[in-house]
């Protein structure tokens, strides 16, 4: 009889500790209910529920029925950034093609996108034929390509197989080649036809700067290109010499310094028009992120990156263009990038401040929408969910 106690005893303290067991792992594996979970999961579901039977997303969604009645569709169908970005979004949120929730939505999106790109001549910059899409009126006429070039370096490696990650490798080198041929004489890929193509070259020097990470074959050059042309931008245009006259520069003899002087009103005149347009806001996110993407280069571009810091602490400069588009988005992304890579009061302050508005902006329906350029609700989800998780990312 006391053995059979004994046995009872031992059964139910092992019962007992299974049970609490149990309840730890439940509640560690919890989904966690923080104002910024709930908004990304919501997010992360509308993004799902739209996606094309193609695995693609256009501007509103990924078939026509999906789209807002009243909303005006720059093209038709789904197209390849928009897909690259939402894939993107995908990935950061914990997902992979073998592993997460939503694995079969990134499976069928890196298909939708490895597709294009295998399809694609080797020569010239574009993926699709399919042109005039909003975000590439106003990110610039290839920003598909720059989009998908860093999503597949981003995907290098975590494909979950050797022959599919054999796919991405292939992929990826195909738009590094592109996007290295393409390179303007500046350093830069502002290539025209965008309204804010300063974020495309943003974009194209990321997808450079992984893929070099992931051990892929990158021109040197067209990376240091990149770097001088960004600390060129960064730069304050050059003062006035004391012998000015109608703010042209005089040489000592009295004689007009036309080249200079020239160069600098050009500088001035096209600061003051970004800024009138909310384009210095997008140009000064690019530059965060290029000057300080590694601990040295923090170190050597500190004056810079300081200057910039401290006009993050103006509202009417993070604004923008004087209302949030998608532009905006993009631009708060490259900034959370940044200023999370080194911490400090800075990125506090900054992840703090923006969190609590981009979760402001969030519709019912667990999307976010510009309110002028990029409207579509693709990109703009996409763009928040990741800004979103810059700041919990390790």
């Amino acid at each position: 009889m006391r053995s059979i106690k004994i046995r009872v005893l031992v059964t139910g303290a092992a019962a007992i500790a299974i049970g609490i067991c149990a309840e730890t792992s439940v509640s560690v594996n919890k989904p966690s209910h923080d104002p910024v979970s709930i908004a990304v999961d919501k997010g992360m579901k509308w993004l799902v529920s739209v996606q094309g039977k193609d695995g693609g997303w256009g501007q509103d969604g990924g078939e026509t029925s999906y789209v807002r009645q009243g909303e005006r569709l720059e093209s038709n169908g789904n197209d390849v950034a928009n897909t690259a970005v939402a894939a993107e979004a995908l990935l950061h949120t914990g997902n992979t093609p073998t592993s997460g929730p939503y694995r079969e939505s990134l499976q069928r999106a890196v298909r939708f996108v490895l597709e294009h790109v295998e399809r694609s001549p080797a020569e010239g910059l574009a993926f699709t034929d399919l042109n005039g899409t909003q975000i590439q009126r106003k990110l610039g006429p290839y920003i598909d390509t720059f989009l998908t070039s860093k999503l597949l370096a981003d995907l290098d490696g975590n494909m979950g197989s050797p022959q599919e990650n054999a796919r991405v490798r292939a992929s990826l080198q195909k738009c590094v080649a592109k996007v290295e041929k393409n390179q303007l004489k500046d350093g830069s890929w502002n290539i025209a036809g965008g309204w804010a193509p300063i974020l495309g070259t943003s974009m194209a020097s990321q997808s450079l700067y992984v893929a070099n990470s992931k051990g892929v074959a990158v021109n040197r050059m067209a990376m240091a290109k990149v770097d001088t042309y960004t600390a060129q931008t960064a730069a304050p245009p050059p003062a006035v010499t004391a012998g000015a006259v109608g703010g042209v520069a005089t040489g000592a003899g009295g004689g007009v310094g036309v080249a200079s002087a020239s160069a600098s009103r050009l500088m001035m005149s096209a600061e003051v028009s970004a800024v009138s347009a909310g384009v210095s806001l997008y140009k000064r996110a690019q530059e965060l992120e290029q000057l300080s993407r590694t601990p040295e280069d923090r170190k050597k571009n500190g004056k810079q990156i300081k200057t910039i810091e401290a006009q993050l602490s103006d509202p009417r400069f993070v604004t923008g263009f004087g209302s949030i588009g998608g532009e905006e988005f993009f631009s708060y992304l490259n900034i959370s990038d940044s200023l999370h890579r080194a911490g400090g009061p800075e990125w506090e302050r900054w992840n703090r401040d923006m969190t609590a508005k981009i979760l402001t902006m969030q519709n019912e329906d667990g999307t976010w929408a510009g309110h002028h350029c990029i409207t579509g609700r693709v990109a703009v989800t996409s763009a928040a969910i990741l800004m979103l998780e810059a700041g919990r990312e390790k």
